[in-house]
């Protein structure tokens, strides 16, 4: 079992309940699941873009992406309609539970300049959202064989009703919020 998902059954779900005053155990706010997403906007001049795209994000996920088009021709972006310009890929249960992990203790640390995350990245309903600047920040992608950055956007899907309640929930697993 995953060390956060063992966590989150021994001592999260007891710790919210106590602190939010639920009467029943599912009721407890979990985490559902999370997605990372990449924009590779680039990958219309040059297809080799998209190619390492796909590449460092099947590895810092451990999951094939899908592979997203754009939905409306846009002519300032040079964007044509059906064009390749983004991956995504959604990661639940025990790999989501891996690659939480994996971020709170490995990647985050590693981000230049850390001075926590911003706690107003919330949306209202208790779902968090997050921008990695580059892809290299994770141990299993080599900065030296890197010669495209690229910035990733990573959304924690929660079932928690409040802000506050998705904020405590991250907050005990570990994510160093600022104060």
């Amino acid at each position: 079992m995953a060390r956060l998902k063992d966590l989150y059954k021994s001592k999260i779900a007891a710790s919210l309940q106590n602190k939010f005053g639920y009467s029943s155990p599912m009721a407890v706010p979990r985490l559902q699941k999370i997605v990372v997403s990449m924009g590779v906007g680039k990958a219309i001049q040059d297809k080799k873009y998209l190619d390492v795209a796909v590449k460092d994000i099947t590895i810092i996920t451990g999951q094939k992406p899908l592979i997203c088009k754009s939905r409306k021709s846009v002519s300032n972006f040079k964007v044509r309609e059906g064009d390749k310009t983004g991956l995504k890929v959604t990661m639940r249960r025990a790999r989501m539970y891996e690659f939480l992990d994996r971020l709170i203790n490995l990647a985050i640390p590693r981000v230049k300049d850390f001075r926590g995350l911003n706690p107003n990245g919330f949306d209202g309903s208790g779902n968090y959202s997050m921008g990695l600047s580059e892809q290299s920040v994770f141990p299993e992608i080599d900065p030296a064989k890197t010669d495209i950055q690229q910035g990733m956007n990573i959304t924690f899907v929660t079932s928690a009703n409040s802000d506050d309640e998705g904020r405590e929930l991250l907050r005990l697993f570990g994510m160093p919020f600022k104060s």
